[in-house]
This record gives C-alpha cells, sequence and structure tokens, in this order.
C-alpha cells in the first residue's frame, strides 16, 4: 500500500468512527431529554379528515403515538371514543394532533361552526336567476360574476367623461352556506317567501368586494364542477373584446373605423 492510499484509508477510517461516535451522542441525549420529561399519548391523523366527518368514523383515521407532555396540544384526545357522538368543524390534516377543540355536537353545527379567522357570513338577497335558486345546495362552491359601468375623463380638447361597461369575474371558490330556500324547504321558508337570499362564507376583503358589485353593478353566481374544478386565466370583458374576438385585422381595422366615426 503506498503511502498516499494509507493516508486515504485512515482519513476515511476516521470519518466513519466520527460519524458513529456523533450518533451515538445524539441518541444519548435524546434519551435523557425523553427521561427528563413526562411522556403523554395523544392521537394524530394518518391522512386528512375533511371538516364533516363524524366522530365514530375517526377510529380508523388516527393513530396513538407518544409526545412529551408540554408538546401536546390543547384538547388533544387520550382515546378515539372521546369523539363520539361529535362532528369535525374543519378539516384536520395529516400528521396533525386530533383535539376536542375541532369538534362540535350535531346541535352546535350550523352558520357559526363554518367560520373562522377572516370568513364571515353574508346573506346576499336577489332574484332567483341570480342565485340559481332550485340548482344550489348547502356546500356548493360558486363563482359571482360582474358587470359594472364606469367612465373615463377625457382631458382632450371635448373634455367629458367616456362611458365604459366592464364584466368580469370577481369572486372566486366562495362557500354556500345555506342555499336559497324553495317551495320544497316548508320547515325553513320565512313569512315572506318571495324574499330570495343566498348565505355566503366570505372573507371581509371579499365582502367588501361583493358589497361594492350590489350597489354599483350587475351580478349573477356561477355555480362551480364538483370533481376537478379549475379557473380560466383571469381577463376581464369590454365592448372591444366582445365584438373583436377572433377578428381577422382587416376586420377589426373595420370595427375601430366604424367606431372612431361613430365618436366623431
Amino acid at each position: 500500500m503506498t503511502y498516499r492510499l494509507r493516508n486515504i484509508a485512515i482519513a476515511v477510517a476516521l470519518a466513519v468512527l466520527a460519524a458513529v461516535i456523533v450518533s451515538f451522542y445524539v441518541k444519548q441525549q435524546k434519551q435523557d431529554l425523553q427521561r427528563g420529561q413526562t411522556l403523554t399519548a395523544v392521537y394524530v391523523a394518518k391522512e386528512d379528515i375533511p371538516a364533516g366527518t363524524p366522530g365514530s368514523e375517526i377510529a380508523g383515521q388516527v393513530e396513538r403515538v407518544e409526545v412529551a407532555k408540554d408538546a401536546a396540544a390543547p384538547g388533544a384526545i387520550v382515546r378515539p371514543e372521546d369523539l363520539e357522538g361529535k362532528v369535525s368543524t374543519e378539516q384536520i390534516y395529516a400528521n396533525e394532533q386530533v383535539s376536542l377543540l375541532r369538534f362540535a355536537n350535531p346541535t352546535e353545527q350550523g352558520v357559526r361552526a363554518k367560520l373562522s379567522g377572516t370568513l364571515r357570513a353574508v346573506q346576499v338577497p336577489g332574484d332567483e336567476h341570480q342565485l340559481l335558486s332550485g340548482t344550489l345546495k348547502d356546500g356548493d362552491r360558486i363563482d359571482l360574476v360582474a358587470n359594472l359601468k364606469y367612465k373615463l375623463v377625457n382631458f382632450g380638447r371635448s373634455g367629458g367623461a367616456q362611458e365604459n361597461v366592464a364584466t368580469r369575474t370577481v369572486l372566486r371558490d366562495v362557500l354556500v352556506i345555506q342555499a336559497p330556500l324553495t317551495s320544497g324547504d316548508s320547515k325553513r321558508l320565512s313569512a315572506d317567501s318571495e324574499n330570495k337570499f343566498v348565505l355566503l362564507a366570505l372573507t371581509d376583503a371579499q365582502s367588501q368586494k361583493l358589497f361594492f358589485v350590489m350597489k354599483n353593478g350587475e351580478w349573477a353566481l356561477q355555480l362551480r364542477p364538483v370533481k376537478d374544478p379549475a379557473d380560466s386565466p383571469e381577463s376581464i370583458e369590454t365592448v372591444a373584446t366582445v365584438l373583436g374576438d377572433g377578428l381577422s385585422a382587416s376586420q377589426l381595422n373595420q370595427l375601430l373605423f366604424r367606431r372612431n366615426e361613430e365618436q366623431k
């Protein structure tokens, strides 16, 4: 064995020895730390558990683990039977500790159980076509498309302001807490059965946008698909995009020429 190969072999052996010593030290430190702490049993989710899951179905979706007592989540369950007769109020993610704070009695469900953080419940009145009455169901997801008029100030010689109209989808993937009531909802109909409304879960920022549209334009709800929902790229439609879409260059010139002639 040459001098160089011997040095390499010694270096490799020392590196392996160092790795073994570090591994042993870390393991020993972990054991010492665990001996100095009180462990407690908790249950964690093996997979994502959706909101609305009955507690009686949770047992097969969780597993028992031991953690340091001060690492247990508030309200962490000590046995799956603690969830009997309850329903999850929000999604529980895989590897997350299962807490009683995420569950409620079925009688405590309803609007308040669906709200947290920035979500707000907003009651939106409208006609049966705007609200998809008879089609929309509780728990559906919707988009809201709006049509708004606006003015562009002309600072040229003629002065004045140009009237414009634009259409755009302004809200997407909004949860329907309560769909519009129909004649079949005898238990939920109010005295004024003509007063149609939908109850939506919106963030506080989304509710501002919705209120602006309701007060200043026209709007309608659109039902999103349940399977593989997707969104087209953001866009805005005006008279120019609607009339000009798909036209050839000569046709566009004809459209613009006529429009300019009409404005003179």
